[in-house]
């Protein structure tokens, strides 16, 4: 029957193409739908069975805790009773996500509630300097090129992603990179509901995207869409939309709502975090937007676009600052993205980098290592007054880089072990020898938060009588041919510390073996290609790790990081490609990460984040090693900074002083430099310290007050 009906088919498209005439037509393909109407009661089935399903999960995991609790005692049900409470707050989470109704909710204006506060931040300091010009290129250098500019999908998460999007596309709100309060994005008000869960947004009626088509209520609902889909791969974003956001409510064009599972400090921050999405873009959407979107980038409601002549594969990538932004006259952005164009040009080795920068074909240049900033700096550009150097202070948290201890793996699954390793690590030295002494020690996990971090957390020094003492504790007492420890039994005392293999880092881990091994330690090196280190983390296939994770303001996460979810799966198994480098699992830290993560004070917050540094110091889980707080840059003295009431050099809330674009191109002191080299003019050498953000260190202790560090 099937080939008879095809047959019959067949016959059909001939006589009406012998019917159409001499002039045949060709008949286009139908035009692709967005099928987000399509969409919306799809997703919404989905989170509701989702939730049906984690809520039956939660009541019986709830009321096995309890069964076990009726018969506890001591420790073991202190355990009992912190799990009992997470799984109360979990069942009451869901009871409220189900009471909402539909994930995407449209409403009218009458129902909004009458009585909201509505905020529009215009009371924080204004970002950049007002003597900031328009114009110019600025030239920069990337290490290696994105394999797409997609903005989410597979491989979409590069090193790159931030240049294109995060630094630039302007979500509903904003963060203050001084102050870190909301300040307006898309969004000119917002007002957070009395349950804290809820924020509300009306959307400046002069936002567009780099197109000029407005942006509307809708478009944020077309994020999720786009992002969570099957048409994609991309289980961050499905993982965040289904756990993370608890409703979208679209009230008209300009106004929305969006709701969090639980009540939050920073409702209007996290909620404000979110992006629209053009649907007029996203009209060719669909199973194959992978490839189709591959080297397409979307209009953005952010100040620079990338257009698809500015893209050469392999060599490098032009932004281009957006005609007639919408935002441009706009308090905190009327002073910032300043050059007319970014081009970020491929150069795989940073030693020819630098070379490219010494010439004038690079505008700027890192300078934070000390062969850059004293034996490189040596050269006539900078004598010359040419290049002109900086060493700017910010008060950006503490990068947690040190070594992350697999606590699974014996022998580092014993805690004297652990301190023993803290003692054996000599990073004084690394600073001294490495970083001549610039750079300062890190004294705990999560340093550098202004209220959320102990400031009384010191970490243990160098000291091979202590190192032994520890190590002894744990059993090793018998001394090999070679100084490293035995236990009576044979086992040696030795583990292995897997980095990112580079020159600087080989020299500094050099040194720390061979100040370990004087403590009876053998600490062997795995020195490997980053991306070979990095799959290495996230299989949890190592003893030690070194790493650094960013640790972005204004609150910490220690749930990626100690909550037990990321450390195993449902069986007990080690859950992989999860950032809990330490595979700790205990409840009161879970208890203490839900805290952090749900609290709905400050003080609240602050007490738990204080303990979790506690346990993480008294546990040894993780040495502190090195950190800066400071950036040292080159910069061409055609490249102009903010120094200003409200601005000096840079907001000191970054990471990297470029992701704010408050630097701009004078184009007369580019002419009169290039002039100067021609000429042999000098300016005058110039060594600016920017240090109007510095917190000043408590003097030190005299030796009858200083105390040993805690074992």
């Amino acid at each position: 029957m099937h080939r008879i009906l095809t047959t019959i088919g067949l016959l059909a498209a001939v006589l009406l193409a012998l019917g159409s005439g001499a002039c045949r037509r060709e008949t286009p393909p139908p035009a692709r739908q967005l099928q987000f109407d399509a969409f919306v009661p799809i997703y919404n089935r989905f989170i509701r069975d989702w939730l049906l399903k984690q809520q039956a999960a939660a009541t019986a995991e709830a009321a096995a805790i309890q069964t076990k609790l009726a018969a506890a005692q001591g420790d073991a049900k202190a355990i009992l009773e912190a799990q009992a409470e997470a799984a109360r707050r979990e069942l009451e989470k869901y009871a409220f996500r189900l009471s909402l109704g539909d994930y995407f909710k449209f409403a009218t204006p009458a129902d909004l509630p009458a009585d909201l506060g509505w905020e529009t931040g215009m009371d924080e300091p204004e970002i950049g300097d007002p003597r900031a010009s328009k114009g110019g290129t600025l030239r920069r250098f990337i290490l290696t090129f994105p394999s797409t500019i997609r903005p989410f999908g597979d491989n979409s998460n590069n090193s790159f992603r931030g240049e294109l999007y995060d630094y630039i596309t302007l979500s509903l709100v904003g963060m203050h990179p001084e102050t870190l309060k909301p300040i307006p994005g898309v969004a000119s008000a917002w007002a957070v509901a009395p349950d804290g869960r809820t924020t509300y947004f009306r959307l400046n009626p002069a936002a567009t995207y780099s197109d000029g088509v407005p942006v509307k209520a809708r478009d944020f609902l077309i994020s999720v869409y786009v992002r969570a889909s099957d048409n994609v791969f991309d289980p961050y974003y499905k993982q965040y939309y289904r756990e993370e956001l608890a409703q979208f409510t679209v009230y008209d064009d300009h106004t929305l709502a969006i709701t969090l599972p639980e009540r939050k400090m920073i409702a209007a921050l996290i909620a404000g975090g979110n992006t629209p999405s053009p649907p007029h873009f996203y009209a060719d959407y669909g199973p194959d937007y992978s490839e189709r979107y591959q080297w397409r980038f979307p209009p953005t409601t952010g100040a620079y676009e990338v257009f698809p002549k500015d893209i050469v594969k392999g060599v490098s990538i032009t932004q281009t600052r957006v005609r007639n932004w919408w935002a441009r006259d706009l308090k905190y952005y009327r002073y910032r993205f300043n050059p007319d164009h970014l081009v970020n040009t491929v150069v795989r080795d940073e030693a020819k980098a630098f070379e490219l920068f010494r010439a004038g074909e690079l505008d700027t240049f890192y300078m934070t290592l000390p062969a850059h900033w004293y034996e490189k700096s040596e050269m006539p550009p900078v004598y010359a007054g040419h290049i002109e150097r900086t060493t700017f202070y910010k008060r950006y948290p503490k990068i947690p880089r040190g070594f992350y201890l697999n606590v699974r793996r014996p022998p580092l699954d014993d805690r004297n072990v652990r301190l023993g390793i803290h003692f054996a690590s000599n990073w004084q030295k690394v600073i001294n020898v490495i970083f001549r002494g610039d750079n300062q020690r890190l004294n705990a996990y999560n340093e550098g938060y202004p209220v959320f971090s102990d400031p009384s957390l010191k970490a243990r020094p160098y000291s091979i009588d202590r190192a032994r003492a520890a190590f002894r504790a744990a059993g090793y007492t018998v001394e090999g041919a070679d100084g490293i420890l035995n236990k009576p039994d044979g086992t040696r005392l030795s583990t292995a510390v897997t980095y990112q293999s580079e020159p600087v880092f080989d020299r500094i881990f050099a040194i720390l073996r061979e100040d370990a091994k004087a403590c009876g330690l053998d600490l062997r090196l795995d020195g490997l290609e980053s991306t070979v280190a990095y799959q290495k983390e996230m299989q949890k296939q190592y003893d030690i790790s070194f790493s650094g994770w960013d640790a972005p303001p204004p609150v910490p996460d220690f749930h990626q990081a100690l909550h037990s979810a990321n450390a195993f799966d449902a069986k007990g198994n080690v859950k992989t490609q999860t950032n809990n480098l330490f595979n700790w699992a205990r409840p009161d830290t879970d208890r203490l990460c839900d805290i952090v993560r749900l609290g709905r004070t400050e003080e609240e917050i602050r007490e738990a984040s204080w303990q979790l540094q506690h346990i993480i110091h008294d546990e040894g889980i993780f040495v502190p090693s090195y950190t800066a707080d400071f950036i040292r840059l080159g910069s061409w003295r055609w490249i102009c900074w903010p120094d200003c009431e409200t601005t000096r050099f840079s907001p000191p809330m970054v990471y990297d002083p470029h992701e704010v674009h408050v630097l701009w191109i004078d184009e007369d002191r580019r002419l009169e430099t290039l002039a100067a080299i021609n000429t042999g003019k000098s300016f005058g050498e110039v060594n600016r310290v920017a240090d109007a953000y510095r917190i000043q260190a408590p003097a030190a202790a005299t030796p009858d007050e200083a105390k040993p560090a805690d074992p």
